[in-house]
């Protein structure tokens, strides 16, 4: 079977990454946040009149319906397949930009930004890996997962400047609107290439006689109602909660801690950010498929722990280096990634792929439900004290608690089959 079939794993792969370089734009949240603020202290006719402890609800809204939306978009995409599950995600993420294109009502961009685009970004997310992955053998899982990933990541390299050029010339509506199409057209037409194999499809380059994976092999075909019964699962969540929660909490507001050090230019440190968390999407990848998933995790939970507390008097400083304020965003953008690569392998190697879809959506909820409590605790923080500190603070507290749960985190070591 595995010679008959054209291997459209490489072509599967980029339609993905090319999907999520679209949907990506929730990380250039901090850029929009900005504009309504200065919409809010501006005032006047049509101005934006939120409560600034409100300014990132629509954001952390968004990351809570994209987790939760993975687990009804990882059963369609399980049941009905990539192309038509990513095709309802452009559909979704188009009505939700052109909603909040026509609006500043707090309300309605929760409903056009949190749900109906967050709902779309779960859908064309959920749908971008699993195809690929299983056209390539196991020994590439980290590879290809980081790959597709990286698109989310990379994104805002090339949104936030241009977000920042649109909201000069046209405003925050027509910037919207802008995005609503571009979206529409994009994610669309990119789903129609995505592609599972056919049923008995074996790809090529297993690991040689001998050797040793040091990733653990799939045991089972785990269904979901299995799966969230382990301790494992439990664990996973958990730390995946913490992973991701502490880097959204500093993506949402990256822009404006920048503003001090960077003025007009802080989008800079949103776009280099997103070269870092796409790095960091990558090389986790490659280096999991060689050291294991919790060696890569220990590491990069105890880097991130370390550039929080390097964050404290680098963004409370009353003048600080633009360019300490980049490598900054960029390490914590790169350790950030590292999750969005790490826990798809890792849902993969204990639970097999033919669940895997509504498998990872289980799992990515811990994403979401991190991002909504991180970044809203954070905002809420900010609002009270005017400063980053106590928000640093907890997420240094929060990531030491994962690295401990890691470390109990059992892993078998399989040796790859004789042929």
């Amino acid at each position: 079977m595995a010679q008959k079939v054209k291997n459209k794993g490489w072509s599967v792969t980029f339609s993905g990454t090319g999907i999520n370089l679209a949907l990506g734009i929730l990380y250039t949240w901090s850029i929009f946040k900005v504009a309504i603020k200065q919409s809010i202290e501006a005032g006047g006719t049509g101005a934006f009149s939120w409560d600034l402890a409100k300014l990132n609800d629509p954001y952390a809204a968004c990351c809570l319906v994209f987790a939760f939306a993975m687990i009804l978009a990882g059963k369609c995409q399980d049941k009905f397949g990539p192309r038509i599950t990513a095709f309802i995600g452009g559909i979704l993420v188009g009505l939700g930009f052109l909603l909040i294109s026509q609006t500043t009502n707090y309300y309605l961009w929760i409903l056009g930004f949190g749900v109906l685009a967050g709902a779309g970004i779960g859908f064309g997310y959920s749908s971008a890996t699993p195809p690929a992955l299983k056209w390539f053998p196991p020994q590439k899982t980290g590879l290809i997962a980081g790959l597709v990933v990286a698109g989310f990541g990379l994104a805002s390299v090339y949104i936030a400047p241009l977000s920042k050029y649109l909201l000069q010339i046209w405003g925050l509506q027509s910037a919207m609107l802008f995005f609503a199409i571009a979206f529409l057209i994009v994610v669309c037409s990119l789903s129609l290439l995505l592609v599972n194999p056919p049923a008995g499809y074996v790809p090529k380059g297993k690991a040689k006689a001998g050797k040793k994976a040091p990733v653990v092999a799939a045991q089972t075909e785990a269904s979901p109602s299995h799966m969230i019964k382990t301790l494992a699962f439990c664990k996973i969540w958990f730390i995946y909660f913490i992973g991701a929660g502490a880097g959204l909490m500093v993506i949402s507001s990256v822009s404006d801690m920048a503003k001090k050090s960077m003025g007009e230019l802080a989008f800079v440190a949103v776009a280099i950010l997103a070269i870092g968390n796409a790095g960091g999407r990558i090389i986790a990848g490659l280096i999991s498929d060689k050291i294991g998933r919790k060696a890569t995790l220990i590491i990069m939970l105890s880097f991130q722990a370390i550039l929080m507390l390097v964050a404290i008097p680098v963004v409370g400083a009353e003048q600080t280096s633009a360019l300490v304020m980049v490598l900054l965003a960029t390490f914590v953008g790169f350790n950030y990634g590292t999750n969005l690569s790490l826990f798809p392998a890792l849902t993969k190697d204990k639970w097999g792929l033919k669940n895997f879809g509504i498998n990872y959506g289980i799992v990515f909820t811990a994403w979401g439900v991190g991002g909504f409590v991180m970044s809203r605790l954070s905002q809420m923080l900010y609002a009270s004290s005017k400063s980053y500190t106590s928000s640093f603070l907890t997420a240094v507290a929060f990531l030491i608690v994962g690295v401990i749960i890691t470390l109990t985190l059992k892993t078998r070591t399989a040796k790859a089959e004789k042929r």
